[in-house]
């Protein structure tokens, strides 16, 4: 697929979301389906990547690390099962297990400087170098973001990537994640209800105008009501009643369809929450995924990124799987395993098991997001197979800040590119590979192309050795 066609079909497709017109040329009785996202398979390609920090708990070796167990990846490489997946942190992506890709022995090409945090996320979507200054956890990439140089190729008008953020922003290290290029950092949204507004059109207007707004947007249920109800009161038959229903039920769930949006519960759910409360976290990034999920079907972006707490994240989390939701220490000094950000204080007893659940807690979160995705439909199939969704961090590990092994899971295809189902090695003669081609593997899937109309395989910093991870390429991937 051409970069050219790519653009031209998008462009349409945005274009009909964009008027309301979703579902036009659908056939009627298709609009009984939950959703229904607006182009092909070929013509709605997409990458959305998410990240949290202080790395994952897998054994390491390094720095403070050693003796660390493995609780996160599979307990083998090759098909996933429930057995390799059984007691790991993967587990919980069970329900996914066979439109999932896992990939270890990935690293980052460059040092940090001055701040692991910060490096690492620095080059967590760049594959770029962390600049010499800034410094320390002001640093930052010398290089676009994967999301930017999909963003500019192939959404409609080159506009900007979906950019969320979960949590409140500290003054140490906020944004990590989205980079225009050298040293141009994107700031990210944390207030669900302003970044859905953005993508509705509805930022900036006066109450007045929302109300208005509002009005025309009634259900054609509310005004039929009251022949809907007369219709009802006559003597009809089981099957009739249930063809009615049937039919007034497909009536609202192809309005809301072809009006783009949300249901208006989980629109009114968003104007309540408080998006700066830890106590929040895992309800706010549900509310960021939603809207990716929406963003992506509606084709109002052909890529997002959400960034899940700062760089150095001290959220004290709640999980109710865990030790019944009671409130857990800062995060990152679970990660360090001791009641300090530096490296001297007193041990945290558990921290190892509280950062694998910290870990759980990210991936079922992960797995919310893929349900969404598969809950689109599109006249080619379905949305997750449309596209992909990554699960990542700027890290390996917490407590030796090390960027070897990054942790990277995908879900969904990408139009039938990726291999599905499987845990892979990307490690060479028993060395870790700089992850610059594994973006050029989702790049080149998602319809990205080299200026001279080749595959990309030279994303990144130009020091980096070029080409891709032929691990994650189906055996009859239709780009490759």
């Amino acid at each position: 697929m051409s970069t050219k066609k790519t653009k031209k079909a998008f462009g349409r497709r945005f274009f009909l979301g964009g008027t309301g017109s979703v579902l036009l040329g659908l056939p009627f009785l298709e609009s009984l389906m939950p959703h229904k996202a607006s182009a092909d398979v070929d013509d709605g390609r997409f990458a959305i990547f998410i990240r949290h920090g202080n790395g994952v708990a897998q054994a390491d070796g390094g720095r403070a690390g050693a003796g660390e167990p493995e609780r996160f990846w599979p307990h083998s490489r090759g098909a996933l099962t429930d057995e390799s997946m059984r007691g790991r942190v993967v587990e919980v992506l069970g329900g996914h297990r066979e439109r999932l890709l896992m990939v270890s022995g990935l690293k980052f090409g460059f040092p940090g400087n001055g701040c692991g945090h910060s490096g690492g996320g620095n080059q967590c979507l760049t594959a770029a170098r962390v600049s010499d200054t800034p410094s320390g956890n002001e640093s930052l990439a010398m290089g676009e973001s994967i999301d930017n140089r999909i963003a500019r190729e192939l959404n409609p008008g080159g506009a900007e990537p979906l950019t969320l953020f979960t949590g409140r922003k500290g003054s140490y290290l906020p944004e990590v994640m989205s980079y225009r290029g050298p040293r141009d950092l994107r700031a990210a949204e944390n207030n669900p209800q302003r970044a859905y507004e953005r993508l509705v059109g509805m930022t900036g207007l006066a109450e007045e105008q929302l109300n208005q707004i509002r009005a025309r947007r009634l259900s054609v249920n509310d005004l039929v009501r009251e022949q809907m109800q007369s219709l009802l009161r006559r003597d009809l038959s089981i099957s009739d009643r249930r063809r009615l229903d049937l039919h007034f039920g497909a009536i609202r769930d192809m309005e809301l369809a072809m009006s783009c949006r949300l249901p208006e519960m989980r629109e009114m759910e968003m104007a309540g929450i408080d998006p700066l409360s830890a106590g929040n976290y895992q309800e706010l990034t549900r509310m960021h995924m939603d809207i990716m999920a929406f963003a992506v079907a509606c084709g109002l972006t052909r890529t997002a990124t959400l960034q899940m707490g700062n760089g150095n994240d001290g959220t004290e989390h709640e999980i109710a799987e865990y030790r019944g939701g009671a409130r857990l220490p800062r995060f990152h000094q679970i990660s360090h395993r001791i009641y300090s950000d530096g490296s001297d204080g007193a041990p945290i007893e558990g921290a190892q098991e509280m950062h694998a659940e910290i870990d759980k807690m990210h991936g079922r979160l992960f797995s919310y997001l893929l349900d969404r995705l598969s809950s689109y439909d599109t006249p080619e199939g379905n949305l997750l197979d449309c596209g992909t969704a990554c699960w990542t961090n700027d890290l390996g590990a917490g407590v030796s800040h090390t960027y070897n092994n990054i942790p990277f899971i995908f879900g969904g295809s990408l139009g039938g590119n990726l291999v599905q189902g499987q845990y892979v090695d990307a490690k060479r003669d028993g060395q870790f590979t700089t992850h610059n081609k594994l973006f050029n593997v989702i790049l080149s899937a998602v319809g990205v192309r080299k200026s001279g109309g080749g595959l990309v395989d030279n994303f990144g910093d130009s020091s980096l050795e070029t080409g891709m991870v032929p691990e994650m390429i189906a055996g009859d991937a239709p780009d490759f």
